[in-house]
């Protein structure tokens, strides 16, 4: 098991949630991929986008529903603070994943994070796990209970 998947395995465990982690063997780097290979819709699938906070110089994490896009207006305005691109290399060093398989929890640094309201229209999502080709199952509520996300507007 890569470093990146235990991360996410032991934030899932020691939160207490029993999330099914599944192998793709397609790859999910997209989110139709993703919903493919999970057999969900496409907004079931909880992308990690993460912008650079030009403020703070750390990322900040945004979970939107697979077929919204952020809006990087709102996005700036719900973070409180300019958005900029986030590099491969920040984003490796603040999350410890690789862009493409971004998950929502088990990142090496504490991260602001928010989250989108669609989400909460299903029982059931599905998150990258840490690599490419791994995601998991959950309650949206609990995602974001486990993120300590905000819910906000930011997509359009």
């Amino acid at each position: 098991m890569s470093k990146s998947l235990a991360r996410v395995r032991t934030a899932l465990d020691r939160a207490g949630l029993s999330a099914e982690i599944l192998e793709m063997s397609d790859g999910t780097r997209t989110a139709a991929d993703a919903a493919r290979a999970a057999g969900c819709t496409v907004d079931q699938i909880a992308k990690s986008i993460i912008f650079r906070g030009e403020e703070t110089g750390h990322v900040v994490l945004f979970l939107t529903a697979g077929g919204n896009r952020v809006d990087p207006a709102r996005a700036t305005a719900v973070a409180g603070q300019p958005l900029g691109k986030a590099d491969a290399a920040l984003i490796r060093e603040e999350t410890g994943f690789a862009i493409g398989g971004v998950a929502p929890v088990g990142h090496l640094k504490p991260v602001t994070a928010f989250f989108d309201p669609r989400l909460l229209d299903f029982d059931r999502v599905w998150a990258a796990a840490g690599t490419p080709r791994h995601v998991f199952a959950i309650a949206p509520r609990a995602l974001l209970d486990l993120t300590g996300a905000r819910v906000a507007d930011f997509t359009g």
